[in-house]
């Protein structure tokens, strides 16, 4: 039995049945209509967005029979070679299993050859970034003057490996990751023409999970079709990916609206018996707050609901406090891994939740104080008072607990008002500083206290931006085996307590960076060491010696004074 996998039987053969990617087919069409035809191209993205397919295409429409444009005929004998992968100039190399400069070295000789059928030999090389150095430079000549009868279709999923040499010789093209509208709607119309009935829920599962690749929605429709036996609905694609139903959501946020903990671990035990992905749950629970704020702020936009009542939600909780669960939730997820395991690690974000929320205020100093049946978590409202200066980095709020009942007292009704003794300060939220620029990032590593390898690894960073609590550091590529977990953590630990609130700590990978503390500190030595040499060659005594008695300096012999021994 031959079965063709639903990711190649759907691939398009034009670039009218691309999905997404309008940038880069209208580059390329303009380029074969007008003959401004680059030599050498390079599509980067993530996997599965077509950049392979973009190349085959291009190259049918170098190589079609009925001439050079952008609209390939697919019926001609080069087209269908072409569509099965047996055209003769048409040569795809896969770079991770061909690596080496001796690869290279037959790829260039053979360059020089008139193609045997086409108009054009076009070499495809995918993963081109897994070339070794030596094969690159190899290729460098031929990459920037070619033989005309020659075109270069480079691919790969990581561009900041290639060298900037290969990147100065190509037109580079970015394809960008596919949205959830955009998978959903070409899975649709697959399921269509297979003729496979199929529920929207499940379609929308299928689609999120694809993570912007269409190749990976198409895997998974596949897998959906032979699991549920030929028939999608929700339930069963759910099971499949392991997902949770969004109900659960639901019933989880309106626990915590409800400062319901009793309820809200109740949830978290049936969860539990699914064995589910918890960091997917905080994903989905950190996307339902956003639904709801959305809804709260703009209620003019449309919003999928997506399985919970967002409007219910949404009447039912403040925008702040929204806000600060939806930081819980991404902070959660970050940290899961470091929890003993990940359900405690989930309870605990759910808990801090529950724990941390700041309290409406009102003029009185009465304190609710439920009965422990209730199992609620007691609602306390004070009088505004200024907030305390020291703000723990760990906590985005601070509350107020009231102080606990005598042992003789009798026992308070469960509606009871209790008088607090004193009035206590008003829960208050600390957003952290905002780092301006890289010149305040720099105050910032030098207030900050680190020491050891996390202060190397601060003193390495560049700033690049801070925004929404989310402060972005550049490292060079040679920099990022100082990014450890633990370095990471104590650099963030850090940061937030000279910021005085709450910071993710991000580090991207960049050429061209702003200044560090490491740069600066280096530069500030050369000075002080250039003075030291000026002010010892200048000294008359010195000069004394070596006009009269042929003295010489040592290079590198003059030390500062502030020089650290063993220098």
């Amino acid at each position: 039995m031959s079965y063709l996998v639903l990711a190649r039987k759907w691939r398009p053969r034009r670039f009218s049945e691309l999905v997404g990617q309008e940038h880069v087919v209208r580059a390329l069409t303009n380029a074969l209509e007008t003959g401004r035809v680059h030599h050498a191209l390079l599509f980067t993205g993530t996997r599965g967005v077509g950049k392979t397919t973009i190349a085959r295409i291009f190259a049918k429409s170098l190589n079609c029979e009925r001439g050079v444009g952008a609209d390939p005929c697919g019926e001609c004998e080069t087209c269908k070679a072409i569509d099965a992968g047996r055209y003769i100039d048409l040569l795809e190399i896969d770079a991770a299993s061909n690596t080496g400069v001796e690869n290279v070295r037959d790829l260039i000789d053979n360059a020089q050859y008139m193609p045997s059928r086409g108009r054009y030999k076009v070499y495809l090389i995918d993963e081109v970034h897994m070339l070794s150095k030596p094969a690159f430079n190899a290729l460098l000549k031929t990459l920037e003057e070619p033989p005309e009868h020659v075109k270069f279709l480079f691919a790969t999923t990581d561009p900041e490996k290639l060298l900037v040499t290969v990147l100065s010789r190509c037109l580079q093209f970015n394809l960008k990751r596919l949205d959830e509208a955009q998978i959903r709607g070409q899975l649709t119309k697959i399921l269509a023409a297979e003729a496979i009935k199929a529920e929207g829920d499940a379609i929308a599962q299928l689609a999120r999970a694809a993570d912007g690749s269409l190749r990976d929605g198409l895997s998974l429709l596949d897998q959906a079709i032979a699991y549920s036996g030929g028939k999608l609905d929700g339930a069963v694609v759910a099971t499949m990916l392991g997902t949770v139903d969004r109900t659960r959501i639901h019933a989880l946020l309106e626990a915590l609206a409800a400062g319901n903990g009793r309820g809200l671990l109740d949830e978290v035990a049936q969860l539990a018996e699914f064995s589910p992905d918890w960091a997917g749950i905080l994903d989905a629970l950190a996307s339902a707050l956003h639904r709801i704020q959305v809804r709260q702020l703009v209620p003019d936009v449309t919003i999928e609901a997506d399985g919970f009542e967002v409007a219910t939600l949404a009447v039912g909780m403040r925008p702040e406090l929204v806000q600060l669960w939806y930081q819980m939730a991404l902070n959660g997820r970050r940290d899961l891994s470091f929890a003993p395991s990940p359900r405690s690690g989930f309870e605990m974000t759910l808990l801090r939740m529950l724990a941390f929320r700041p309290d409406a205020t009102e003029h009185t100093h009465a304190v609710q104080v439920p009965t422990a049946a209730q199992g609620r978590i007691p609602t306390t409202t004070a009088s505004r008072a200024a907030p305390s200066p020291r703000v723990a980095a760990a906590a985005e709020t601070q509350r107020v607990v009231p102080p606990p009942a005598r042992l003789d007292a009798p026992e308070p009704a469960a509606s009871v008002k209790a008088v607090a003794p004193h009035p206590a300060p008003a829960p208050v939220t600390m957003a952290a500083q905002i780092v301006t620029d890289g010149e305040h990032w720099l105050q910032i590593v030098d207030e900050c206290g680190l020491r050891g390898p996390a202060r190397l690894l601060a003193e390495n960073a560049a700033f690049a931006s801070h925004r929404d609590g989310v402060l972005r550091l550049n490292l060079t590529q040679e920099q990022m085996h100082l990014k450890s977990p633990s370095l990471v953590l104590q650099l963030t630990d850090a940061v937030s307590r000279t910021l005085g609130g709450a910071v993710q700590v991000r580090f991207e990978v960049s050429g061209a960076r702003g200044e560090t503390a490491s740069v600066r500190n280096e530069r500030a030595q050369d000075a002080r060491q250039a003075e030291a040499d000026r002010g010892f060659s200048e000294d008359p005594a010195i000069q004394t010696l070596v006009r009269n008695h042929g003295a010489s300096l040592v290079p590198g012999s003059i030390r500062p004074l502030d020089a650290p021994r063993g220098d």
